[in-house]
């Protein structure tokens, strides 16, 4: 009989699983430890494990094969040294939510496209202003979009961009999907493809060679004209040299749903910027039909340890991807 570990801390989501999972794999036995203790004690014989398995339990965990991340993109610090050496099989939930972050990086192309911020700032104030816009009008279908990390979510926002009959240029370290319609650039190629873009569109992870990608001398590099938007990870872009490329003018303006530190202070010079949009990282925030996508493919991995098959979602561990 496989054995499964709940990782603390427990909450609704551990306890929802755990009783999907009796119902559709009987064969697993199922432990919720409640406190770290507990946990080192139950994972010693544990075929599997959901959530965080810090270094002092891998340690004792002889039997482990397959951890299931809860996030795609997990905090720095999940994937430590021991773990990316152990071979533990760690698989994601990417692909999840690939539909509802494309719709919402459309919705920043758009608005910034048409000029959308500066018509709600006059609409705030009450002004008739068919001037109100400050940047020039961009045409999508004239225009380059350039994606940054061509995973799930890359390829639906090349899809979308597709359709609005923009040309679309990719760059990814690891191409796992074949999206139609896309000039391939590897990461080395990043910087000679920047000059071409209107659109920036990251959908990058947050690993030791992402951190801080973006920044001055990135920025310096786009289009006057060029639009940033970043859908991945925060701490991939310095938002003080963001700031300073708005204030210099070097881009003509940028939308952003994740950032360095989360919540964005109030004081933060980018709150009042009139060509800047941000979301408090909830492009899936009510999104309903993530969590029944998560468990499934929680269960069915479940499903095909039991059975001996391939696992989805397996993660490059060095890559944290």
């Amino acid at each position: 009989m496989p054995k499964l570990v709940m990782m603390p801390p427990q909450g609704g989501r551990a306890r929802e699983w755990s009783r999907r999972l009796r119902e559709m794999c009987p064969e697993y036995g199922i432990a919720l430890p409640e406190t770290d203790e507990d946990a080192r004690r139950e994972i010693t014989d544990a075929d599997a494990a959901f959530g965080v398995v810090p270094p002092e339990a891998l340690a004792v965990a002889d039997r482990l094969a397959w951890i299931q991340s809860p996030a795609a993109g997990p905090a720095a610090g999940y994937y430590y040294p021991e773990l990316v050496a152990h071979p533990v099989q760690v698989c994601n939930p990417r692909g999840v939510y690939n539909d509802h972050i494309g719709q919402h990086v459309v919705m920043y192309m758009l608005a910034l496209a048409r000029g959308l911020p500066y018509y709600m700032e006059a609409q705030r104030e009450r002004r008739w202003d068919t001037r109100a816009r400050k940047k020039g009008y961009v045409d999508l279908k004239t225009s380059t979009a350039l994606v940054v990390g061509v995973g799930g979510i890359g390829h639906e926002i090349a899809r979308l961009c597709n359709a609005f009959g923009m040309r679309v240029i990719g760059v990814d370290a690891r191409w796992e999907y074949d999206p139609p319609d896309i000039e391939r650039r590897s990461p080395d190629e990043l910087d000679d493809a920047l000059p071409e873009a209107d659109f920036v569109l990251v959908a990058t992870p947050h690993t030791p060679e992402t951190e801080g990608m973006w920044n001055s001398a990135r920025f310096s590099l786009m289009k006057g004209s060029a639009y940033f938007v970043n859908i991945g990870r925060g701490m991939t872009t310095r938002l003080d040299d963001l700031v300073d490329a708005l204030e210099a003018d070097e881009i003509a303006g940028c939308a952003l749903d994740v950032f360095e530190t989360e919540p964005l202070p109030a004081a933060h010079p980018l709150w009042g910027m009139e060509n800047v949009i941000l979301t408090p990282h909830i492009a899936v925030a009510d999104a309903e039909d993530v969590g029944e996508r998560t468990i499934g493919l929680f269960l069915d991995n479940a499903r095909r340890l039991s059975a001996g098959e391939p696992l989805r979602n397996v993660v490059d561990k060095a890559m944290w991807f």
